[in-house]
């Protein structure tokens, strides 16, 4: 499981670093608009129209990837398997063995004996006093 979540974490790595130079190689809508009154080029490395075409559909299959991406480490992150249990379970496991051994064999209560009944918990104590001397501050 460890191999799939570092190859999905790899391949959304790239495709966001890729996306990132795609964005940034994207011509912006008022950059046509310059090149028009004559303030700049309108040649690029694609042609006018052929590169928005291009880097657009390509910057659009990368940002599916990396949602796709996501999704599976969201999945894979947050799936456990069944035997694994939480973490309270697991403590609470060792807890619960002493008392099984000592009330029989198999966790059967033999005839006659007497089953403990739990206590109420006790009244909360009074609070303590600062350990500093905040609490006796003279007041007006």
């Amino acid at each position: 499981m460890s191999f799939l979540f570092n190859v999905i974490l790899t391949i959304q790595m790239l495709s966001a670093l890729v996306m990132i130079g795609l964005v940034l190689v994207q011509h912006g809508k008022g950059a046509d608009m310059g090149a028009a009154f004559g303030s700049g080029s309108s040649g690029s490395l694609f042609g006018a129209s052929g590169s928005a075409n291009f880097l657009s559909r390509s910057t659009a299959v990368l940002a599916t990837v990396f949602f796709v991406c996501t999704l599976g480490l969201a999945y894979l992150g947050s799936h456990r398997p069944a035997d694994s249990g939480s973490v309270l379970d697991r403590a609470a496991a060792p807890a619960a063995a002493p008392a099984s051994a000592a009330s029989g064999a198999a966790g059967q209560i033999p005839a006659g004996a007497s089953v403990p009944v739990p206590s109420a918990p006790a009244a909360p104590a009074a609070p303590a006093a600062p350990a500093s001397g905040a609490g006796q501050i003279p007041g007006r």
